[in-house]
């Protein structure tokens, strides 16, 4: 039996970005932003509203950072997504958190995070139904601590957050489920 919902969006699991980005003046701004996604092989699409600081700041510096929020820093990521940069100039200070500048692009990488992406701006698309900020992606920043033995990420150290649209809850990622390109093929007759 199935039951209707309504038009919610049912889209699961969400990531928790931390998106950062310098003002005019070189203060960090960063904020939480679920409704993110790669778009390409070197691109990144953020669907963050214009009137966010971090939005404005992007505009203003033509670059951003993201990072994958962990379980460790849960309470900072949340605060990032409830605090507005518009109304508390000192927003990224209050966290607690700490922004070092990255080499590679006119941005803040969040050091407590141990993924980053560090972006400059590629373009912003304005619809009647959608505002994107597209970032191409420069270089990835890690923290060695998430790396396996072979130098990429390994996920169950990574604990990254996932958002719950349906209950507004965090969880981590972690078990692996399948091998992408390679389960499928059963069905392919291989």
């Amino acid at each position: 039996m199935r039951k209707d919902l309504g038009n919610l969006g049912a889209v699961y699991p969400m990531p928790v970005l931390i998106v950062a980005a310098y003002d005019e003046n070189g203060v960090p701004c960063a904020m939480n932003a679920a409704w993110g996604m790669i778009c390409g092989y070197h691109e990144i699409a953020l669907f963050i509203d214009e009137e966010h600081k971090t939005t404005q700041n992007i505009r203003a510096t033509k670059a951003f950072t993201v990072s994958l929020a962990d379980q460790d820093h849960v309470a900072e990521a949340d605060y990032l997504g409830i605090a507005t940069g518009n109304k508390m100039p000192d927003k990224f200070a209050k966290s607690g958190l700490t922004a070092t500048k990255s080499e590679k692009v006119n941005a803040p990488i969040i050091e407590e995070f141990p993924v980053c992406m560090e972006c400059e701006l590629a373009e912003i698309v304005e619809t009647e139904n959608v505002h994107a900020v597209i970032g191409r992606i420069i270089n990835t920043n890690v923290d060695e601590k998430v790396l396996n033995e072979n130098g990429k990420v390994e996920i169950s150290k990574l604990n990254a957050l996932i958002f719950d649209q349906f209950q507004a809850g965090y969880y981590v990622t972690g078990a692996q489920a399948g091998q992408a390109w390679r389960d499928g093929r059963k069905l392919l007759g291989e």
